[in-house]
């Protein structure tokens, strides 16, 4: 799980999801007459989702001090609905090439989470049930229960574009220590005590889902420490650290990518994963220093940004403090009972690499099976592939925006810190029941 107030993957001017991302490199545009079935096999369902800016931008205020109010992430406005669209598997391009089997665990592990709630296991039984009887790397097997299982649906704004925006996000592979050295010296904090989340769904139904983060000031209910002043000490973190890192810029972008693998002295590894936020939306560094004329749009990437850093270590502090959110995390156990290896996603199941992808889940449910068809990073080649919506992130907003999970590691970050492509989205749903979506918190 990304940063909640980033988008998950590399800088951009997004506020995941997700993380750091970059305006448009890429923007390739895909034939879609293919994709398109005929009138009389299409069933269109729409799930309106209303706004409450208002509402929220109210309860901020409310909240306010002479310093920031208690910030939400605001995105830009959003198609009000949500439309999906039937149609045969032979309208998924890649449908027929793509190897089904690599997904199947990432799916079962989707089903334990389903079929634990009560307002999915009904509508997943049938399915979660079949998947146990399919074998391992069977792709014919595996591509037939799924079209036995379920319905493929275009997915479409209201006003009937179906071309989104795919990026990337990954796990960064980290150096730190569980002590402070002279070389481990960077912070990672778990969730302060004082630290208040406040649900506004529980004051007002219609904001389920929403939440602030703030801190007590005698009788007062104040937004918590920026970063700036995290970093000054003022929030008093000390005996907080879950671990130290060598690196400051690296520090910096296991908070945006919100998960880590850290070696550690004693060649073990230890995970960490998202824990909570400090309520600041996300600025990205990469948008100031282009504007600042330090770096330029094609330089401006993950690997750019940390180049300038170690450039400039006397100013980096600063430039880091442009952005005002801070992530603190948790350590995670191995899930034993998992085969998937892999950090764990907002659903609360480890993310299978090249398998996974972060989604907007006021439009797309988390757990369901989703055809990706989009394309590799910097390129024309297409990506197309059967992925499970498992994460979240806050610059993940809207029907068509996904954040595509690359794994852990060097080359998984440069996959990621490159896509920013054209991608369209078929959510697979089981064939008793029309798509619905049960809203679940974007940001925890």
């Amino acid at each position: 799980m990304a940063d909640p107030s980033s988008s998950g993957g590399l800088e951009s001017d997004g506020v995941r999801g997700g993380s750091l991302r970059l305006p448009p490199i890429v923007n390739q545009t895909m034939n879609t007459a293919s994709n398109s079935a005929t009138s009389a096999s299409r069933s269109i369902h729409a799930i309106a989702m209303h706004s409450c800016v208002a509402a929220l931008c109210a309860l901020v205020v409310s909240c306010e001090t002479a310093r920031a109010p208690i910030s939400v992430p605001v995105a830009p406005p959003e198609p009000a609905s949500v439309v999906f669209q039937a149609v045969p598997f032979s309208a998924l391009p890649g449908w027929s090439g793509d190897t089904p089997s690599a997904a199947l665990p990432s799916f079962v592990a989707s089903c334990r989470t389903l079929m634990a709630r009560p307002e999915s296991a009904a509508i997943w039984q049938p399915a979660c049930g079949a998947a146990r009887a399919v074998a391992a790397h069977d792709d014919a097997g595996t591509r037939a229960f799924f079209e036995a299982q379920f319905t493929p649906y275009r997915v479409t704004t209201a006003d009937g574009i179906d071309v989104g925006r795919v990026t990337g996000y990954y796990e960064p592979q980290l150096k730190g220590s569980r002590a402070r050295t002279d070389r481990y010296r960077y912070p990672l904090y778990a969730p302060p005590d004082d630290l208040l989340t406040i649900d506004l769904g529980e004051l007002y139904p219609t904001l389920k889902g929403e939440r602030v983060r703030g801190r007590l000031d005698g009788k007062r209910v104040v937004p918590y420490w920026s970063r700036a002043d995290i970093e000054a000490g003022k929030a008093g973190l000390s005996g907080r650290e879950l671990v130290w890192l060598d690196d400051a810029v690296e520090a910096f972008f296991a908070q945006i990518q919100g998960s880590g693998r850290v070696d550690l002295p004693d060649r073990s590894t230890m995970r960490i994963g998202y824990a909570d936020q400090n309520g600041y939306p996300y600025r990205s560094i990469g948008r100031v220093l282009i504007e600042r004329g330090e770096l330029t749009l094609e330089t401006a990437s993950m690997q750019g940004i940390k180049a300038w850093g170690r450039q400039h270590p006397d100013q980096l502090p600063s430039l880091l403090d442009e952005n005002p959110s801070y992530v603190f995390f948790r350590e995670i156990a191995a899930h034993s009972d998992s085969e998937v290896e892999g950090p764990i996603g907002a659903l609360g199941v480890p993310l299978a690499a090249g398998r996974a992808i972060a989604v907007d889940p006021r439009f797309l449910p988390l757990g369901a099976p989703i055809f990706l068809a989009t394309t590799e990073p910097l390129s024309k080649v297409p990506l197309r592939r059967l992925v499970l919506a498992q994460d979240t992130g806050g610059a993940i907003r809207g029907a068509l925006r996904a954040d595509f999970f690359w794994g852990s590691g060097d080359e998984a970050g440069r996959n990621a810190g490159r896509m920013n492509q054209a991608g369209m989205l078929w959510l697979l749903w089981p064939k008793a029941s029309p798509p619905s979506i049960t809203p679940r918190p974007t940001a925890r």
